[in-house]
């Protein structure tokens, strides 16, 4: 008997997932052209070319529609064939008693999903790649939205808080002054920027919570900053709320889309369309915003 198999989809699925089709809004399915065949990004006529995608720590190997898809394979004390994609690639796990005959027709079987997911993390990464912050005098990086020019400036005291934010000169845009000296290192440019970047992040994180916690009927207990490489946020039914502190490089709409979806876990524990319900009463235009954390990398912090 075949096994059941588990997906588990990648980078920041549960805000950035579609909320399950209304029963009043019938899906529509389009008529299949021989494009469908092709991997999502990847023109027809390339994609009659092999691609590859290779795990760092990739064990096994399978070719997948045009695709050849090294991956990393372990088992474990599991009762399915579970399937992961995150910025390394693909990572399978499967039950010890399970063939690897049957591994195989469980990749053939979810193999289009796999694909898709592949390309949308490479797509994903190279985007990335293209934000990373070049830790030196005069670099650039986001703040709610805007551009911020770091300039080291040994010559303030800050009042012990290490930066500060001012309009700059001549119009030239916002700048963070940090109290370090010309020869100051990556790490320390970097260090200083983010300590910064933590502090904003608690006092906003905090009055958006502030804002939209009576509107959805729930109470915070605990705010938590998170570092994580996947995740957003999260919520846990003691009212204790984790969000990621990167999320002060996007517009303050943007913020408050992910601050909203997790108090609406204060009320519904799951992505139900009775979550989705409460998420849409306070903000309507929810799916755009979700979009925009999809289409928009933060920035690579190298």
């Amino acid at each position: 008997m075949r096994p059941l198999v588990q997906l588990t989809l990648d980078l920041f699925d549960g805000l950035l997932a579609a909320p399950p089709p209304r029963p009043d809004k019938p899906r529509t399915v389009p008529e299949r052209t021989r494009a469908d065949d092709a991997l999502p990004g990847v023109p027809l006529g390339d994609a009659l070319a092999p691609v590859r995608f290779a795990h760092p720590r990739a064990s096994r190997e399978a070719r997948l529609g045009h695709a050849l898809v090294a991956y990393e394979f372990a088992r474990g004390r599991r009762r399915t064939i579970g399937f992961v994609v995150d910025a390394d690639g693909l990572s399978v796990r499967a039950p010890r008693w399970v063939a690897l005959r049957d591994v195989d027709a469980a990749l053939q079987e979810k193999s289009a999903w796999i694909l898709r997911k592949l390309a949308e993390s490479q797509q994903r990464e190279a985007r990335q790649e293209a934000t990373r912050i070049d830790w030196r005098d005069g670099a650039v990086l986001p703040f709610l939205g805007a551009p911020v020019h770091l300039r080291l400036d040994p010559a303030h005291g800050f009042a012990a808080a290490g930066a500060v934010l001012d309009a700059g000169e001549d119009g030239g845009g916002r700048v963070l002054r940090l109290a370090l000296p010309q020869q100051a290192g990556v790490a320390q440019i970097r260090d200083a920027a983010q300590a910064w970047l933590m502090r904003q992040a608690r006092r906003i994180f905090a009055e958006r919570l502030d804002h939209f916690a009576p509107l959805l009927g729930v109470r915070w207990t605990k705010l938590s900053l998170s570092n994580a490489a996947t995740r957003w946020g999260s919520a846990s039914a003691d009212g204790s709320i984790r969000l990621n502190w990167r999320l002060v490089h996007y517009r303050l709409d943007i913020i408050d889309y992910v601050v909203v979806h997790e108090l609406a876990h204060l009320r519904v524990m799951d992505h139900s369309p009775r979550f989705w319900d409460q998420v849409e009463r306070v903000l309507p235009d929810y799916a755009q915003r979700r979009q925009v954390l999809k289409d928009e990398p933060a920035p690579r912090w190298g």
